[in-house]
C-alpha cells in the first residue's frame, strides 16, 4: 500500500511537456532538441513594459480583427485563404495566420511562382516550407520577414480547426504564416 501511495505521489508531480510552437522560430532549421526540465523562473520585480508602436498594436479586446491586405503584408495572400488571427512577435512585429482548404503542395507551388524563389522545406513531418522575403536584422526584428506554409492534414489529423464556428471549411488542411516585410 505504501508503494502505491509513493508511485501515485510521483505521478502527480509530473508535468506535461510544453506544447511545441505552431511554426518554426527564427534560426530553427531542424527538429527541436530533446526537451529537458527547466527550473521554474524566479519572479522578477514589476517593471514598466516598453510601449508598443501603434503600427504593431494588437486589436482591441472583443473587436473583430480586420484582415490585412497584400499591401499591408508586402507579399501575396494565397487566393481563397481565410484570415484567422495575428499575433505579437515582439520588437514591433506581428505575424499573420491564414487557413486554406488547398493542399500543402498547391500552396507551396503558388508561393514558388509568386515569389520567384524555391524556398526551403524545413520539416518533412509535418511538412513545413519557408520562403524568406526580406532582410532579417536580429537587432530590430523578432522574426525574419517571410511566408511559412505548414501541412496540418495527416493520418492522425484532419486539419487545423477553423476557429470561426459554423464556417466552412470546418478544418484547414494547410496554414500559412506571414511575417510582413515591414511592420504594420
Amino acid at each position: 500500500m505504501l508503494s502505491v501511495l509513493i508511485v501515485s505521489a510521483l505521478l502527480q508531480q509530473q508535468q506535461p511537456p510544453p506544447a511545441l510552437p505552431p511554426f518554426p522560430r527564427p534560426g530553427q532549421r531542424s527538429n527541436p532538441p530533446p526537451q529537458t526540465s527547466v527550473p521554474p523562473a524566479r519572479p522578477t520585480p514589476p517593471s514598466t513594459p516598453a510601449p508598443t508602436p501603434p503600427s504593431a498594436a494588437a486589436p482591441k479586446p472583443g473587436a473583430a480583427e480586420a484582415a490585412p491586405t497584400e499591401a499591408d503584408l508586402g507579399v501575396p495572400i494565397y487566393p481563397g485563404a481565410q484570415f484567422i488571427a495575428s499575433y505579437d512577435a515582439g520588437r514591433g512585429q506581428r505575424y499573420y495566420i491564414f487557413g486554406s482548404a488547398a493542399t500543402f503542395v498547391d500552396i507551396v507551388a503558388y508561393y514558388r511562382n509568386s515569389l520567384k524563389q524555391k524556398g526551403e522545406l524545413v520539416y518533412d513531418v509535418p511538412a513545413t516550407h519557408e520562403f524568406d522575403v526580406g532582410k532579417y536584422n536580429e537587432d530590430t526584428m523578432a522574426f525574419p520577414p517571410g511566408v511559412t506554409v505548414k501541412d496540418y492534414q495527416s493520418e492522425i489529423s484532419q486539419g487545423y480547426p477553423n476557429p470561426k464556428a459554423g464556417v466552412q471549411p470546418a478544418r484547414f488542411p494547410t496554414l500559412i504564416q506571414i511575417v510582413p516585410v515591414s511592420a504594420r
